[in-house]
């Protein structure tokens, strides 16, 4: 393992004014996404939709790296390209999704346990063999009344914990993301409170087992009220709770955290992350770089243009660019 490598690599991730394309929806989700735009749920259109994302014109000034699904990771252009190669010709780094989804935990109704590390450690070095630099694996928390409980964060953790391990031994950055859920009727001080607990676990695991953290990355979410709570947060308030989680539970050798935009709309989760970033810099003291890495934040408006019709690629493409400056500008607090 050379930890320097590590290291340069998760810098580069979070190189600031730029963030991270997640495109990392496995198959199901993805044809469920095609269907809601009116386009047949084929492979093909599949493929055809992730080209169109990887060779839009100047997306490398943009993004630092991009998510892929394994299918789409072994993919090629119509040109016979394999995706990972149009990523790297570009200078991005190909991330790839190792975790397998979620499974309810036994136990413990409502929670839910991510699996993955069955064969993960000879799947990281085919991985990296084929161009792979980083990795992400996504837990799950969920909060109602008696939910989270303590145990399924320490279990998640742990999970996390030992795919990081097996990451850096590979060679990889691990990108680690315990998903705290926006759904939900619980208010901006249970997010917090959750987060932080949450965040806090997290840690205390990944340092007890000797991951180094300057050769990782934390995807957090935003703090901020559930979906279903009457009363929604500002953009203020989100970055005043979410700036605070971390600085109650995130350590200062971590290099970067990246956003989720986890269930918001696109133009709200852009407007969160210029909130948080005019708080960073009126602050001007924060450890890490922040960055986004949207799926649904940046994917959205593009397959809205789309609608599966080629003559639709050009513009679907230039929606990309226009909202990943956007997000760019967010990054900075520079959002007009």
């Amino acid at each position: 393992m050379d930890n320097e490598q590590l290291y340069s690599i998760a810098s580069k991730l979070v190189t600031p004014g730029k963030g991270i394309l997640a495109a990392d929806q496995s198959a199901g989700t993805m044809n469920k996404q095609l269907v809601g735009i009116g386009v047949e749920p084929e492979p093909e259109m599949r493929r055809k939709y992730r080209q169109l994302l990887l060779t839009t014109p100047s997306l490398e000034k943009y993004v630092t790296g991009v998510i892929l699904y394994d299918g789409t990771f072994r993919n090629q252009t119509d040109d016979g390209i394999p995706f990972v190669d149009v990523l790297v010709s570009k200078g991005i780094i190909p991330i790839i999704k190792v975790d397998k989804s979620t499974v309810s935990m036994t136990g413990f109704a409502g929670e839910v346990v991510t699996e993955g590390l069955d064969g993960l450690k000879e799947r990281l070095e085919e991985y990296h063999s084929m161009g792979a630099r980083a990795a992400k694996w996504r837990a799950v928390v969920n909060i109602a009344e008696d939910l989270p409980t303590e145990e399924s964060i320490r279990f998640n953790a742990m999970q996390l914990t030992r795919y990081a391990i097996l990451c850096q031994e590979a060679g990889i950055v691990p990108i680690v993301e315990p998903e705290v859920i926006f759904a939900g009727a619980h208010d901006l001080a249970r997010a917090e409170e959750v987060t932080t607990m949450t965040l806090q676990i997290v840690f205390e695991t990944l340092v007890k087992y000797r991951v180094d953290l300057k050769g990782m990355i934390l995807k957090s979410s935003m703090v901020l009220a559930g979906s279903n709570h009457a009363e929604q947060t500002s953009p203020e308030q989100v970055a005043e709770a979410t700036l605070r989680t971390f600085d109650n539970s995130v350590p200062h050798e971590i290099p970067g955290i990246v956003f989720l935009s986890g269930g918001q709309t696109p133009d709200r989760a852009t407007k969160n992350l210029d909130a948080i970033a005019k708080l960073e810099n009126k602050r001007g003291d924060l450890p890490w770089e922040l960055a986004f890495s949207f799926s649904r934040g940046l994917e959205q408006p593009v397959q809205n243009v789309w609608l599966g019709q080629d003559d639709k690629i050009a513009e679907a493409q230039q929606t990309l660019i226009e909202t990943l400056k956007a997000n760019c500008l967010a990054d900075q607090g520079e959002l007009s």
